[in-house]
């Protein structure tokens, strides 16, 4: 089934040093603009992350720092990739987990204003996972019925959840719409503002924090009964992004007072 666009809707896969989003890199980046009439244009770069890549993650995509040294860091590229994102939503598997925190991270360190929260997102995994509970791999399989021989190359998954949205409009033609912002409501699990998922919404759209001892209590109270928490995340190992949303909801809540 050929996808029903009102804009470009880019897929996108990463491959990284690591899985930390605050401290890891990009390595490699492969991406498809589908266009509304069904023309696709490919992209893919292997990215210098200045940084080592972990024996770990060389181990599943095999790319290693030799590979890579000649290579042009994010920053060189990261206006004229965020141009060519411009206009478009985003799409990818197990997106909304790690490849969109981990690329607006890479952009935000890049100074590079790029905001995915303009965006509608679809992430493929958690349709999948909604109707199948699988991977990336089965869920080829399942749908496709093709063996992803190259998995955790970023070109090879990155074609590979293209497919697999085709294939899923396809086979649930009750259950899904084929509407990029149906989709994107669809493979979203959390209300989150930030893309770690550390502040969400809670049932009445208020901000909440999602983790440590003020998890589910509203970011508002924590900051009126324990101010210092504030500088507490600005100090620590949090993501850019993170910082950024913190900082905004802090602003607003200090213009209230």
């Amino acid at each position: 089934m050929q996808l029903n666009l009102n804009n470009p809707l880019i897929f996108f896969d990463i491959e990284s040093t690591g899985l930390n989003v605050s401290s890891d890199r990009i390595v490699e980046i492969s991406a498809v603009k589908v266009f509304p009439d069904g023309k696709e244009e490919i992209k893919t770069r292997r990215i210098n992350p200045t940084i080592p890549i972990s024996k770990e993650a060389s181990a599943i995509h095999h790319i290693t720092d030799d590979d890579v040294k000649d290579c042009p860091s994010f920053k060189q590229v990261a206006k004229s990739f965020a141009a060519w994102m411009e206009g478009c939503d985003i799409a990818g598997y197990n997106s909304l987990k790690f490849d969109i925190p981990l690329l607006a991270e890479e952009f935000l360190r890049a100074g590079v204003d790029f905001d995915f929260r303009k965006r509608k997102l679809v992430d493929v995994q958690n349709i999948f996972h909604k109707m199948e509970q699988r991977t990336l791999i089965a869920a080829y399989k399942f749908y496709c019925n093709k063996d992803l021989t190259q998995a955790h190359s970023a070109e090879a998954d990155t074609l590979a959840t293209y497919e697999v949205l085709k294939a899923q409009l396809d086979r649930y033609p009750d259950a899904l719409k084929n509407d990029v912002k149906f989709l994107a409501d669809f493979s979203t699990k959390t209300r989150i503002l930030d893309y770690a998922g550390r502040i969400c919404l809670n049932d009445k759209d208020i901000p909440v924090f999602s983790f440590g001892k003020h998890k589910g209590i509203p970011v508002e109270t924590v900051f009126e009964k324990e101010p210092s928490y504030y500088d507490w995340i600005q100090k620590g190992d949090f993501t850019l992004d993170t910082k950024k949303v913190v900082t905004e909801l802090y602003i607003s809540f200090r213009m209230k007072r």
